[in-house]
């Protein structure tokens, strides 16, 4: 492995290059330099330990080269901490808009406690009592989300030559379903809300514009008035086949929404300015609770339940599930199938009286009477 050595403009230094040939980009810089007449003792140390370096780097790339078409991984390509080669591959693969990957990181710091792990340390069992971290932290489909993403990483890690043998192989992803079903917003309710004021106007604003879109807490939280196209809510939720943004066409509340808030704010309604100057999300769902019991609406209502309202009514009104999973952002109408639907009948006796009913009573029930 031959290494070029080109001097600076003023001559004083000179650099080092790696040599792979001499076509475009084969001749990168190595991030090294030697001062070419040291003027003291630092800088002649500092020629002595950059020239250490070059001959490890130099027999690093040699290394490399041997090791071409062998089972052989050199050493020097391993990360010690197993921390930095997650965050590498959280860096290079996560998409836009979807948060799993990063947050299966973060959950994976928490499990551990510490900033330093080994691929030796991360065995099956550790790999076991991590997805049981999750399915007691979360329910629904969060825990086998984020454990799926852990997966990936193992996998990855393991065909880089981290693991032997990969530790979740055996291990399947689990979700949690929730022993409580979320409370939606029928149709009453929405217009309850409307009608009964709310002693924090931006959250009442936000909440019921997530109640006209489907957006989430986090997405609307984030929300600036560049997202706003006229009619239009350019999301910032990117659908994974197209790589394009969700386009939400609002509905006339929602575009009323956004009168107020431009007429409220003024000129700062413009730009990356925030559309909604909301509380924490904590802060928010207090006034929420506050705001659902003085519209005498008996339900336990949080954030999340907008979404779900949004997509149960207009299931109500018959519309497909592939217009409610795209409005929603969703590629397939999976999640719309699985998460997104009623749960518990609107009204029983309006559903069991659609069975047939004859116009006179049958003779067995005309006689008991």
């Amino acid at each position: 492995m031959n290494l070029l050595q080109r001097s600076n403009r003023k001559g004083d230094k000179i650099f080092f290059h790696y040599d792979y040939g001499r076509g475009p980009g084969q001749r990168p810089a190595t991030g090294i330099f030697v001062y070419s007449k040291p003027k003291d003792a630092a800088q002649r140390q500092h020629n002595k330990e950059a020239q250490s370096l070059l001959e490890i780097k130099k027999s690093q790339l040699t290394i490399e080269q041997q090791a071409i078409g062998s089972a052989f991984i050199p050493a020097h390509k391993f990360k010690a901490n197993f921390f930095d080669y997650y965050e590498e591959y959280v860096k290079e693969n996560t998409r836009k808009g979807n948060r799993h990957l990063a947050n299966s990181l973060a959950q994976f710091r928490r499990f551990v406690k510490k900033d330093f792990i080994t691929p030796v340390d991360i065995t099956e069992n550790l790999c076991k009592r991590f997805r049981q971290f999750l399915l007691d932290k979360y329910t629904g489909e969060t825990p086998l989300n984020y454990y799926a993403r852990f997966k990936w990483v193992i996998k990855a890690a393991t065909k880089e030559g981290y693991f032997q043998f990969n530790p979740t192989e055996d291990l399947a992803c689990k979700s949690n379903p929730s022993v409580r079903i979320k409370a939606n917003l029928e149709i009453e309710d929405y217009l309850a809300l409307l009608s009964i004021p709310c002693r924090n106007q931006e959250v009442m604003a936000a909440f019921l514009f997530c109640c006209y879109t489907g957006l989430r807490w986090v997405d609307v939280n984030k929300m600036v008035w560049n997202d706003i196209k006229g009619s239009v809510l350019m999301t910032r939720l990117i659908q994974a086949k197209t790589k394009q943004p969700v386009i939400l066409t609002l509905h006339e509340i929602a575009r009323g929404i956004l009168e107020r808030q431009r007429i409220k704010f003024g000129e700062l309604a413009f730009g990356q300015n925030k559309v909604f100057r909301l509380p924490t999300q904590d802060g928010a769902n207090k006034v929420l609770e506050t705001w659902v019991a003085d519209a005498a609406i008996d339900k336990k209502i949080t954030w999340s339940c907008a979404r779900l309202s949004f997509s149960i009514l207009l299931q109500d009104k018959l519309v497909d599930d592939a217009t409610v999973a795209a409005l929603m952002g969703h590629t397939t109408t999976e999640q719309v199938k699985k998460i997104y639907k009623r749960h518990r009948p609107k009204n029983q006796l309006e559903s069991i009286n659609q069975l047939p009913m004859p116009e006179r009573l049958p003779y067995f029930l005309a006689s008991a009477s």
